[in-house]
Parts: structure tokens; sequence; C-alpha cells
């Protein structure tokens, strides 16, 4: 079954993406820093706005290494607290692979959530390398574009990643557009992943229309 999954940011982007008939949430802060966590506040407005499926972010700056792991584990338990139960992480060492000391750290913090491993992955020194790794860490979603560029960019690597699902879902987003869906669809590609394809802008709410037209396209 295909799943859509949309960026939010607060409470009525939830409300507009269950009305458009999405089928989960990222909840995230501060998409100028292509993402950050969201405080526990949000996340309880939110869970109150919907009974979608909400895939919290971990990320406490830009990049792909903790600014503060303590801290960020911290914040991961305020937010189990508040009502989390599903996470998005990922970070890279200084070389760009993928920092499985400090992946395992964080998780410990979350006692078998649900999770997805995010675009760390499309920075990362090996994508394809780097996928196998990721795949043992326990994570049940990946989510990539097949480049830092871009899901344009990045086709042919999604094509082989597509193929490579037998331990974790491929969920394809950075960039991605409504004229993509045919040849991901028919490489293999059930999850997709929007944010700025369902609004006019990230100053914008989402809008439920845009979802939906995402939505019967997946039909």
């Amino acid at each position: 079954m295909d799943l859509l999954e949309v960026i939010a940011l607060d409470a009525a982007d939830a409300e507009a993406a269950q009305a458009g008939g999405a089928h989960r949430l990222e909840l995230v802060a501060d998409m100028d820093s292509d993402g950050l966590t969201p405080s526990a506040e949000t996340l309880r407005d939110v869970l109150s706005a919907t009974d979608l499926p909400v895939r919290v972010m971990l990320r406490d700056t830009t990049g792909f290494a903790p600014k503060d792991l303590k801290e960020l584990r911290r914040t991961a338990a305020e937010l189990r607290e508040a009502g989390a139960s599903e996470f998005v992480l990922g970070f890279l060492d200084a070389g760009d692979e993928i920092d499985e000391g400090v992946c395992l750290n964080l998780l410990a913090e979350l006692d078998g959530c649900r999770w997805t491993f995010h675009r760390a992955l499309d920075n990362s020194a090996d994508v394809r390398r780097s996928w196998q790794t990721v795949a043992g860490l326990g994570c049940d979603t990946v989510l990539a574009a097949g480049s830092p560029r871009g899901v344009a960019d990045g086709l042919p690597v999604l094509r082989e990643l597509a193929a490579q699902q037998d331990r974790v879902r491929l969920l394809v987003g950075g960039g991605l557009k409504l004229a993509h869906l045919d040849e991901l669809r028919a490489a293999g590609v059930t999850g997709f992943h929007v944010g700025s394809a369902v609004r006019s802008g990230w100053d914008s709410p989402v809008s439920a229309v845009a979802v939906r037209e995402w939505v019967d396209r997946l039909v």
C-alpha cells in the first residue's frame, strides 16, 4: 500500500494534511534549518488535532552531527512523555559515514519506537553502502532523495535502493514532484514524503487540496 507522509509544523498543518487524506505526518520545526526538533507543546497540540501517526524529528542543529547529544536525549525523553511514539533521526561522523554510535546512543532513549532514518543518508560518503548500515540500525523507513540535490538528480540511485527494500521501506522525499511518481512507482517505491509541494511556501499552511491531489494520484 502506498503511503503519503506530509511535513507538519503545527496543528493547523496536521488538520489540513488529514483532511486531504495524508497517511502520516513528520513533525518538525524551523524549516529554515531544514527541519529541527519541535517543542513538546507543539507535539501535544498536533496529537490533539489529528489521529494520524506522527513521526517527530530529533535534530538540534543544521548539518548531520548533534549539537548536544545529552540534551537531545533529554528532549527525546520529554517528547515521549508528551505522547510521541515514532521518530525521525540520522547522523553522520566527520568522514560522512553513518555515525552508528550517536544513533544507537539516542535510540537507547526511544526504547523500541518506530523510526525513520532521514536524509543524512543522501549526504553520506557512499549512499549505497550507507543504506546497508542504516538497515542494520533498526529503523523501518529510510527517507532519501538519492542525492543531496534532490529527487530529480537522485532517480538512478533511488531505483537501486527501491530494489533493496527487504528490511526497510524507502520513503522518497526532497524536491519530490507529481511528475516523478510514475517512474518511482514503477521501480517499486511505495512511500512518498512531501513538504513544500503541498503548500505555497514555508510561511503558508499545508493545503488540504494539494494533499488530496497527491493522494488521488496514489490510488
